[in-house]
């Protein structure tokens, strides 16, 4: 089967220029957070919000979660009135209880019924129903929103690391050596005074320690290559070692012949 990631959004939470929030699509129906740019990035893709199958969400910072009350609302009243399409969220305890406040917060009375119908998975591990086998792992970052990071494999042997956000750390990196392709968030510049991301010098750290892993770059504070405006953050690109990709958004990876191209 071709598989295929889609990079919906590849921006930090400023929305560098030309960028939406980070958020990723596996084979058009398992999304890797919601942001609040997920249902433009659905729509720019052409994606009906139904078709969404499972939601996996790596932590509870605004730009990974503030999307989700726009997603029900456009399920609950536009492409799924009857309630016919199940959802799945899968999210470490603790989760459920903040998004539904999150739900109330947003449009009282409005999301009770529908939050019902969701089914909540905190598991670690799991599979999908058309086979994509996950596990879920801590990774390094604010230990108040419970950060995670995901690793997918499927049936016929594609492997798939998301890093949520996180800066450098073991349970990360172990999981990105046994993969093919690791969708990697470098939220800061170098200057920045936290280990809570990754920076360029992380990236061409890990590329050198995984040359045969695809990585792509998500979550970035750079505006993208076709900005027209002035940079919000920076514009110029690190120089990357040759299996490290900076994605924009609309950006696809298809496995294809035992690999991702």
């Amino acid at each position: 089967m071709a598989h295929k990631v889609k990079m919906l959004g590849t921006g930090n939470a400023f929305l560098p220029n030309g960028r939406l929030h980070s958020h990723v699509l596996i084979d058009d129906k398992h999304l890797i957070d919601a942001p609040p740019t997920a249902l433009i990035g659905l729509r720019n893709r052409g994606i009906p919000v139904n078709t969404i199958e499972t939601i996996f969400i790596t932590h509870l910072h605004g730009d990974h979660v503030f999307g989700l009350p726009f997603l029900f609302l456009e399920r609950k009243y536009i492409s799924d009135r009857e309630g016919n399409s199940p959802l799945k969220i899968i999210a470490a305890p603790g989760a459920k209880d903040r998004i539904t406040n999150l739900c109330n917060l947003a449009y009282p009375g409005s999301l009770e019924e529908f939050l019902t119908q969701v089914t909540w998975i905190e598991d670690d591990t799991g599979i999908t129903d058309d086979g994509w086998s996950w596990e879920r792992f801590r990774v390094h970052h604010d230990d108040s929103v419970d950060p995670f990071g995901y690793r997918f494999e499927s049936s016929d042997g594609a492997s798939v690391v998301h890093s949520g956000d996180s800066g450098p750390c073991d349970s990360l990196y172990q999981a990105i050596g046994r993969s093919q392709l690791g969708v990697v968030e470098m939220g800061l510049p170098e200057w920045v005074d936290s280990d809570h991301h990754h920076k360029p010098s992380d990236i061409q750290k890990l590329a050198d320690m995984y040359p045969s892993t695809k990585l792509v770059i998500t979550h970035t504070y750079i505006d993208d290559k076709d900005s027209k405006f002035p940079k919000i953050t920076e514009s110029k690109f690190p120089n990357h070692p040759s299996n490290v990709h900076h994605a924009s958004d609309g950006d696809e990876f298809i496995w294809k012949n035992g690999h991702w191209e």
